[in-house]
């Protein structure tokens, strides 16, 4: 029933690239068995990379044949006239995912499943699907076989929907809706003040889509008795770019080390080498655009710079504060690689950034002071702050008198509140995107 409905739920959005998706769980439940089969021996070796190159292959085809094409119409005029093929929903998401399965087998880390509509099952689970996490078939591998159900697990799932879905909402939306307002104008009418004022905004927005997102998978699939990762734990709390990639989208960052960085040598042989190829291909991931590599690699020289001051100042620290606001600065301009495909603009945005000969214009003030209220509950709740605040009022009131009507009537009540408030705006809203088309 679970693999039909999320089949359905995929051909509903992807009619003709469910095949795609069927295909690719054909292929690599075969080569799964192939490498369980001839475990540690040259055929098991050989299952692992057909399996690569097939992969890798429809990924390459399917994603990035269309910039291939117009990259070589730029450098040497061929005319190709090729635009590339619709982008499959989710494809990066679900083979990389197939990818890490035939991998883990390879490396006798998990057994291969021997049913192939179990396994059809962990490639087309519609939770994560379409804008992960991305789940990992060891991590889930008991519950495929045996999953239990609870009232409280069930309870939890909900709970845990309903908050991605005000993160998406209350928060993601409106600030997308409130950042084109900057973003995609006139940028020589906008002061310095309102390219960090817009590029803030975009950020939060980015955040609270992303995250919520996978809040709502984590969600179902707690009522479906799946357990997944976290994928996002406060990263614009970070104090370096190092702790921000291990708080933001953990599942690709723990992805790229895994299968990539390690066995490429890691830390221990060739480590900018290999830091560089991970932050090439973590940025060619997020889209099939250069200014997303150009994003990639602006981590990963940021990465490099600092595993080099930590190596030079081994026992020197800066004050927090100082982190902060660095990581606040590196953090907006990355955002505007991320942002601009048109690089032209994407660096004229930047010059904006830091034209100090124009600070401050009056529509920024405007909707700077419109706003407060929601910026400030915006940043509020991207930090640890709301949750432990949260935990330390429920703790009281579970060792006082009201915890039965807390537990009965408060407490479902707040989370039934939040979810009307969130779908009576869904309706009413206009500005919905999703920005996982090109992922």
């Amino acid at each position: 029933m679970l693999i039909v409905s999320s089949l359905v739920f995929y051909a509903w959005g992807e009619p003709v690239w469910v095949v795609l998706l069927l295909f690719s769980s054909v292929v690599d439940y075969i080569h799964g068995r192939i490498a369980q089969r001839y475990l540690h021996r040259w055929q098991s070796t050989a299952a692992l990379i057909s399996s690569l190159i097939i992969n890798l292959g429809i990924l390459i085809l399917f994603k990035y044949s269309g910039m291939l094409a117009n990259t070589l119409d730029t450098l040497f005029g061929l005319s190709l006239n090729f635009t590339g093929f619709s982008l499959p929903i989710g494809i990066s998401f679900y083979t990389f995912q197939t990818i890490s399965y035939v991998f883990d087998v390879y490396r006798g880390e998990v057994k291969a499943q021997k049913s192939f509509w179990k396994f059809l099952m962990f490639v087309s689970l519609f939770h994560q699907l379409v804008a992960g996490p991305i789940v990992r078939y060891k991590d889930i591998a008991k519950e495929i076989e045996t999953r239990s159900f609870s009232v409280e697990q069930f309870g939890e799932g909900v709970r845990r929907f309903i908050i991605g879905l005000a993160k998406k909402v209350l928060f993601a939306n409106t600030a997308g809706a409130l950042a084109t307002n900057f973003l995609d104008g006139q940028l020589g009418e906008l002061s310095m003040g309102g390219h960090w004022f817009g590029m803030t905004l975009f950020a939060l927005q980015i955040y609270y889509d992303f995250s919520g997102y996978s809040d709502m998978a984590i969600g179902l699939g707690r009522m479906f008795g799946f357990t997944y990762q976290e994928n996002f734990n406060y990263p614009y709390i970070s104090k370096s770019v190092t702790e921000f990639w291990r708080r933001w989208h953990m599942s690709l960052g723990s992805f790229f080390r895994d299968y990539l960085y390690i066995p490429l040598g890691g830390n221990r042989r060739f480590q900018f080498r290999n830091l560089f190829i991970v932050w090439f291909l973590t940025g060619l991931w997020h889209g099939a655009s250069w200014n997303f590599v150009l994003w990639g690699l602006y981590y990963g020289a940021l990465s490099a710079f600092e595993k080099i001051l930590r190596w030079i100042f081994k026992s020197f620290r800066l004050p927090a504060m100082f982190n902060y606001l660095y990581m606040f600065a590196v953090t907006i301009f990355g955002w505007t690689l991320f942002y601009y495909e048109d690089l032209y603009r994407g660096i004229r945005f930047m010059q904006g950034l830091v034209n100090v000969n124009f600070l401050w214009d009056t529509t920024t003030e405007v909707m700077l002071m419109n706003n407060a209220w929601f910026l400030f509950a915006a940043l509020i709740g991207m930090t640890p702050i709301v949750m432990l605040t949260l935990k330390k009022i429920e703790a009281v009131i579970t060792k006082s008198l009201f915890r039965p009507i807390y537990s009965v009537v408060l407490y479902p009540l707040s989370i039934i509140t939040v979810f009307i408030v969130a779908f009576i705006i869904l309706i009413g809203q206009t500005y919905n995107p999703f920005l996982y088309f090109r992922f």
